[in-house]
């Protein structure tokens, strides 16, 4: 199993939930809204008192089979790119175990 966060545009998860919804067996996500920044800052910009570097993200979470990565992964890469800087990003990780509360399902049945 693997994890997938992704973060990107708020404006953009809409539209790549939709996407990823079309994906056959899709496990299901998590959206929450996040603040952040990369390494480029835009050029000029005065580090005043009330200057604040973060910029809203929305965090999308997916666990999902190692089979089902490599699709979930470009179709939210191909569904959230705009082209412009702050498109964001997308980490993935190995999963050592899951658990479903309700019936105690353990790892890839959990999921």
């Amino acid at each position: 199993m693997k994890i997938i966060t992704a973060m990107v545009q708020p404006f953009m998860w809409n539209k790549i939930a939709y996407a990823l919804e079309d994906l056959e067996n899709f496990p299901g996500m998590t959206v929450t809204d996040a603040r952040g920044f990369g390494r480029k800052q835009s050029p000029g910009e005065q580090r005043a008192a009330q200057y604040d570097p973060f910029h809203p993200k929305s965090r999308i979470e997916i666990v999902a089979p190692d089979e089902m990565t490599e699709s979930i992964v470009s179709t939210l890469v191909e569904h959230a790119r705009t082209g412009k800087d702050g498109d964001g990003k997308v980490f993935v990780w190995t999963v050592e175990s899951a658990v479903r509360v309700q019936t105690g399902e353990t790892d890839d049945s959990a999921v």
